[in-house]
Parts: structure tokens; C-alpha cells; sequence
């Protein structure tokens, strides 16, 4: 961990996800497109959660998720993100609290209750979110902890919390703090809808103030307006300095300057709910870039927690993915 306080300090949204089970058919009522963030507003929130199906509610948020996954790593963690002092709010503290992550955000007394994200499963495993942003969006510069980023090796940025202006400044204002301390910024794309909003403004983000970035193929490619992820994703490492571009079952590749490793995907018997695994992955590529791991084991640990997370539904670790990684190690030795 080097002389950090913390391994990985998260920005994000705070939301409690309600995951359930859903055919195709209730995604084209309500007019949504299979595999992507759609954001709601209250009123759509409570009419899609009204139609669906027996849920499971747990903790969320694409950065939350990848803290504690490098929790579960056994990693140094803390998060920064806005809740309203509301069931939800509380839910979701104690959650990320009990998983030994520090989570000290003010929670907001009035305005918009805790954000919920509406998570619908198909058959096939993708899966389809609607969030209602709620608090969220009350996040401003004023809630950066300044000694918190200064204290972690790399803090990490949601795309997603790149809608609403304050939270924009919050994350130039984290990033700022962080380079001044010789720390590390790793920004998370989050979603392709997310990139063509800010395109420009992402591209300018991450050759400013990021050192580390994470997308999916569709997230690369649209960042640089290509076809060709390859490119792309080398794109990204010259502007960023490290890329780490995810391709489902075709596994993943790290690139840092000319150093490009392609990572298979770890096997699972059975695909049950994606939710999470692009977070999963990073909090294992975070984790091992925090400890100063080859970038090789840092994609294998990004993969073993993304096999994890697809093989049962929510997007919290259900096993401790220290011992899992550590299982796989033993008998890939053997």
C-alpha cells in the first residue's frame, strides 16, 4: 500500500439497489433498452417498482460496489457519496460500514430522499437499471474530505456522478487534491449513454487529472468515435497513463504505455446476474495496482471477482474474494 492510509477511496453515487426478475416484454412497456442505465425521475421510480416482480434490496452504487469488493480484497477503504437521513440512508451506511469501508458523508436533512436503482434481470442475465438519483445529486465540493484523499493511494471516480454540475466539481476538486498529494485518480466510464452526454468533457478529465481508466468495449469506442477497441483502448492508455478495457467473456486487457496483457476470464459454471461485474472488476484491478501487483495479477484479480459477482444475483461479494483469489493462486500453482 505504499505509505497510504488507504488503498482505495470511492466517489459515487449512493444507492440502495431492488433487483428482480423480468421478461422482455416488461422492459418495451415501459420503454427501456436491455443492458443500459436509464435515469427516472420519482414518479416513473415508483411506477416501474410497482409493476415488477418479488425483489431483493441491498446496498449499491457502481463505486460502493467497488469498494467493497476491495474490502473484501482485505484492502484499506473509505467512500464519499451524499444520502438523505432517511431508512434508505441509513441502510446504506450500515452496510458499506459493516464491511469495515469508512464512510463519514454527512447525510442531507432535507431535499430528495436516498437514491434507489430498479434493476431488472432477463432470462439471458443482462441486466436493465432505472435509477432515481435522489440525494445524490446533493453532492458538492464541500463534502470532499480533503485529508481522506490525500490519505489513499488512488481514489476513484464514478461516471455516473458526472450528470449533476456541483458533483462534477466535487470530482475535479478530489482529483486535484489528489495529484497535489502524489496520489493516484482512476475514473470508471460507467456507461456508453454516460460517454456520449460528456464525451468532450471526459476526454478532457482524463488527460488533466486521471491516471487510471476503466470502460467496457462499447464505453472505449465511443469515447474515441472507433470501431477498432484495440485502438481505443490504447487511446486511453496514452491519455491516462494505465487502461483497463473489459470484454465480457472475452475476458479484459490492461495496457500501461507499450505493455498491453489480455486476461481470460475466470470460469463460472453458470452466468446468473452481470449486475456489478465491470464493478467487481475494477475493485480487483484497484486493489492489486494499490499494492503495487504486475498489471497480469492485476487483471486476474479483477476477473475472479467479476466470476464471483455473475454467479449469484446483487453486487456485493458473497464470499471473501482475499480467500477466493488466494484458493485460485493455490491451485493454478499446483
Amino acid at each position: 500500500m505504499g505509505n497510504a492510509a488507504i488503498d482505495v477511496l470511492g466517489i459515487g453515487n449512493a444507492i440502495v439497489d431492488v433487483i428482480a426478475h423480468a421478461d422482455e416484454d416488461f422492459l418495451t412497456r415501459h420503454g427501456m433498452s436491455k443492458g443500459a442505465m436509464m435515469l427516472v425521475d420519482e414518479a416513473q421510480s415508483d411506477l416501474i417498482y410497482s409493476g415488477m416482480g418479488p425483489g431483493i434490496e441491498s446496498s449499491g452504487g457502481s463505486a460502493a460496489n467497488t469498494i467493497a469488493g476491495v474490502a473484501s480484497f482485505g484492502g484499506g477503504t473509505a467512500f464519499i457519496g451524499k444520502v438523505r437521513d432517511d431508512e434508505l440512508g441509513k441502510i446504506f451506511a450500515h452496510d458499506l460500514r459493516a464491511l469495515g469501508v469508512q464512510f463519514d458523508t454527512p447525510a442531507a436533512t432535507d431535499g430528495p430522499s436516498t437514491a434507489r436503482c430498479l434493476i431488472l434481470v432477463t432470462e439471458d442475465a443482462q441486466r436493465t437499471m432505472n435509477t432515481y438519483l435522489g440525494a445524490c445529486v446533493e453532492l458538492k465540493p464541500d463534502d470532499i474530505d480533503e485529508a481522506l484523499v490525500a490519505a489513499a493511494e488512488i481514489t476513484y471516480l464514478e461516471g455516473y456522478l458526472f450528470d449533476p454540475p456541483l458533483a462534477k466539481e466535487a470530482f475535479r476538486k478530489a482529483a486535484t487534491i489528489a495529484r497535489n498529494a502524489g496520489r493516484k485518480v482512476a475514473l470508471t466510464l460507467s456507461d456508453s449513454f454516460c460517454v456520449e452526454r460528456y464525451k468532450e468533457e471526459f476526454r478532457a478529465l482524463i488527460a488533466d487529472h486521471v491516471d487510471i481508466v476503466f470502460a467496457n468495449e462499447a464505453e472505449a469506442r465511443a469515447l474515441y468515435d472507433t470501431d477498432d477497441v484495440e485502438a481505443a483502448a490504447k487511446e486511453l492508455a496514452r491519455h491516462a497513463g494505465i487502461a483497463a478495457v473489459t470484454r465480457s467473456a472475452a475476458g479484459s486487457m490492461l495496457l500501461r504505455g507499450e505493455e498491453l496483457v489480455r486476461i481470460p476470464a475466470a470460469p463460472v459454471e453458470e452466468v446468473v446476474d452481470t449486475t456489478g461485474a465491470g464493478d467487481l472488476y475494477a475493485a480487483g484491478v484497484l486493489f492489486g495496482l494499490s499494492r503495487g501487483r504486475p498489471l497480469a495479477e492485476c487483471g486476474r484479480l479483477g476477473s475472479v471477482a467479476a466470476a464471483e459477482i455473475i454467479s449469484h444475483v446483487g453486487a456485493r461479494p458473497m464470499v471473501s474474494l482475499k480467500e477466493l483469489a488466494n484458493g485460485v493462486s493455490a491451485s493454478a500453482a499446483a
